[in-house]
């Protein structure tokens, strides 16, 4: 019975959601040219934008500042990623053969982790009371954050990257490892 339920999660959850990571990565790529690493911090500033827009919204006084801190505090690591990382804007194929090594290794050694995120993640907004309305705004915006970001981050990370653009090498890994 276990391994019915594994088998299950494998196969209409955890791998369409990577092989949904992998075509993000790809049209993020093909169409700005960045390399695919760049994907994950930019999604979580946009996810912070929208929650700072809807905390101007529904938040006032207080309650707001002390959000509109926490966001930009949350907002720093990727905005540092994004412009004092070592992340190379050349993008070839020997990057792209490191980024699949890691990735394949995440895949196989990560999978049950991924999955208790994102189902965690995913309950977690319905896991939140709060009798004070601010306060229970605020919960709301945080488990949003953490849903729509701590999953996405593991799924790019263990999905398999594009190969670069302009040529290279086509790695034939994405066949391999997602067959069957």
């Amino acid at each position: 019975m276990e391994g019915r339920a594994m088998e299950f999660l494998n196969r209409h959850i955890d791998r369409p959601l990577l092989l949904a990571a992998a075509a993000a990565m790809r049209i993020w790529h093909e169409r700005t040219g960045h390399p695919p690493q760049k994907l994950a911090p930019l999604w979580n500033i946009i996810v912070i934008f929208i929650l700072l827009s809807a905390s101007s919204l529904l938040l006032d006084g207080t309650i707001y500042i002390f959000a509109l801190g926490t966001l930009l505090m949350l907002c720093a690591p990727s905005l540092h990623l994004l412009a004092f990382a070592r992340i190379s804007q050349d993008y070839d194929i020997r990057s792209y053969r490191a980024l699949a090594a890691r990735a394949a290794r995440k895949r196989e050694a990560e999978w049950a982790t991924r999955l208790t995120v994102l189902l965690t993640g995913a309950a977690f907004p319905f896991c939140v009371p709060a009798s004070d309305e601010a306060a229970g705004l605020f919960l709301l915006g945080a488990s949003l954050w953490f849903v729509l970001t701590a999953p996405a981050k593991m799924y790019f990370d263990a999905a398999d990257p594009p190969p670069p653009a302009g040529g290279g090498q086509k790695a034939s890994s994405r066949q391999r490892i997602f067959a069957g």
